[in-house]
């Protein structure tokens, strides 16, 4: 039986509006003869999904698309965010501290504690890793590590004192700041990273490429059909975007330009410090 999810972006405050857009994109995913749940599935375990040869529609990070899971999933589009810092198809992080950190620029940074959600993130490692490569001193610039496994949970710690600095792509924080801006109360933007491709719409591998072309034909009528501009505009999604794989070789140049400079890790050697 096949499933679709959008964990990314996944809010409370936005859950009926990714139910009203997926009704949608099934209504359409129906009409060129392919089967889709009423509902989204929620919960799902992440990254097991992206292996499930029974996944229908997904989004996940540019990082996976190039890396862990190329040969499991297949990218259907790109969506077009209306948030400050996307421009069409793309989108950046914002490196994030308190209020009242005195750092004027993120050199001011050095030896103090980042928190990311994970290593495997483009938003929250790889592309905060590229904006402070340049200030690190033999392959080492930060002191330590918290390893979230959640850009909210990474939030908290800047909040909390317990990680100066933290990177969340540009679309969460638009999403927080309209939303829930009690969470990003107390925190200020001291940086913005480089624009790559955003979280790009994915259905499993084991589709076969004549499914994919109906799924993406579908996906790209729903996204012009009338009845989902509500849930639309309370996502900020403008639409989508089909981009070539070669797209989100973006991803792999951005990380090559931290290694070029021999910052291969955010942290020095024995520096993480778990799980926070």
């Amino acid at each position: 039986m096949s499933f679709a999810c959008l964990p990314w972006y996944a809010l409370p405050e936005t859950e009926a509006a990714q139910e009203a857009l997926w009704r949608v994109i099934g209504r359409h995913v129906r009409r060129v003869g392919i089967d889709a749940p009423e509902a989204l599935s929620h919960e799902v375990a992440i990254p097991a999904v992206f292996t499930d040869p029974d996944l229908l529609l997904a989004q996940c990070c540019g990082y996976d698309i190039v890396y862990g899971f190329a040969a499991s999933l297949t990218m259907l589009a790109t969506p077009c965010y209306a948030a400050p810092g996307c421009h069409e198809s793309s989108y950046r992080s914002y490196a994030l501290v308190r209020d009242d950190n005195e750092a004027r620029g993120l050199a001011d940074l050095r030896d103090a504690v980042c928190a990311v959600n994970g290593f495997n993130s483009h938003s929250g490692a790889n592309a905060l890793r590229a904006l402070v490569a340049p200030f690190a001193a033999q392959g080492r610039f930060f002191a330590g590590v918290r390893v979230t496994g959640a850009h909210l949970a990474s939030l908290d710690l800047v909040r909390s004192g317990d990680a100066a600095v933290m990177a969340m792509d540009c679309v969460l924080h638009a999403l927080l700041a309209r939303y829930r801006p009690a969470a990003l109360a107390g925190t200020r933007i001291l940086a913005a990273t480089a624009t790559a491709p955003a979280p790009p719409m994915v259905t499993s591998a084991s589709q076969g490429a004549e499914r994919v072309m109906r799924l993406r034909e579908a996906l790209i009528a729903a996204m012009d059909d009338p009845a989902a501009q509500a849930a639309k505009d309370a996502l900020l999604i403008d639409g989508v975007e089909v981009l070539p794989l070669r797209s989100y070789q973006r991803i792999v140049e951005i990380e090559a330009e931290a290694l070029r400079g021999g910052y291969f890790e955010l942290h020095a050697t024995s520096s993480i410090l778990g799980k926070g």
